[in-house]
């Protein structure tokens, strides 16, 4: 039995896969749709279930690997240029920087995560329900569109600050609620900060490598602690290796969009997406 308490088949755990790979990057929160997707499978086949919170922290792995491999030269740059920072104690260069502000930002979702993880993982938790998820995606979907329409657009990657950092992280922080969003929250608030669309998409992915690392890996240990059959394992396994590959290639569409178009098309799409599920919420669909 998987956390849940129901076997994962292959296909949906494909399914799951797809659905973690293509939303973790996408500024429309991976979280409320591996809560509401299985919701909907359920109603077109009863025997399609909600995974659990522990089985999607798992497969977010996947989307780790995706962007240490996307990002992998420019990591590499970040921790040469911050170990000859040190080396020299010269502190003003950008990779130096850079890193500091990954570190600051995550702090937030750290603290806040290991505070309210037993109150998110439990089964009757409001937090996932259907109304909040809704509620939540329709708020930042509004807030993403302020940000969008209010923003300088001219901030580069290499002028991040630690104050950058931590208001970022801070906006990381809320997506311990289900429909907010990671990558939403953190774009959003790197918008209100004057960076240029497609820069702060590159900074919410280096952002959340730390926090998305150390949520799956959590979760994996729990879930190995507690006993895992073969075909479980096998399961994970190919949920994981398709959130990889479309993790890969939602990094790859989401900078190249934000190049040279704006997030308003995310915004319509949260708003819309809220309302459906309200709507299932005020119909007890769940």
């Amino acid at each position: 039995m998987t956390m849940s308490g129901h076997e994962i088949p292959m296909l949906e755990s494909v399914f799951l896969g797809v659905v973690q790979g293509a939303t973790e990057f996408l500024p429309i929160s991976s979280s409320a749709h591996l809560r509401v997707a299985p919701t909907v499978m359920h109603l077109l086949n009863p025997s399609f279930h909600d995974p659990g919170v522990a089985y999607s922290a798992v497969i977010q792995l996947g989307s780790v690997a995706a962007v240490l491999v996307y990002f992998f030269k420019e990591l590499v740059q970040i921790a040469t240029g911050s170990l000859k920072a040190i080396q020299t104690k010269d502190y003003s260069g950008a990779d130096f920087r850079l890193l500091g502000a990954i570190i600051v930002g995550t702090i937030p979702i750290c603290v806040v995560g290991l505070a309210l993880k037993p109150f998110l993982e439990a089964d009757n938790s409001p937090l996932r329900s259907l109304m909040v998820i809704g509620c939540s995606s329709i708020v930042m979907g509004l807030l993403l569109f302020a940000a969008e329409k209010l923003a300088k657009h001219i901030k580069t990657i290499e002028q991040v600050a630690g104050r950058d950092g931590l208001l970022v992280g801070l906006g990381q922080a809320m997506a311990v609620i289900p429909g907010c969003s990671r990558s939403g929250s953190t774009l959003t608030m790197a918008l209100f900060l004057g960076f240029k669309r497609d820069e702060a998409a590159r900074f919410s992915f280096l952002l959340g490598i730390p926090a998305i690392i150390l949520s799956g890996l959590l979760e994996l240990k729990d879930m190995l602690k507690t006993g895992l059959e073969k075909s479980e394992f096998a399961s994970l396994g190919v949920g994981l290796a398709v959130s990889t590959i479309v993790s890969y290639a939602a990094i790859w569409w989401m900078i190249k969009y934000l190049k040279n178009h704006s997030t308003v098309v995310f915004t319509i799409y949260r708003v819309l997406f809220g309302a459906g599920v309200i709507y299932m919420a005020m119909n007890n669909i769940n």
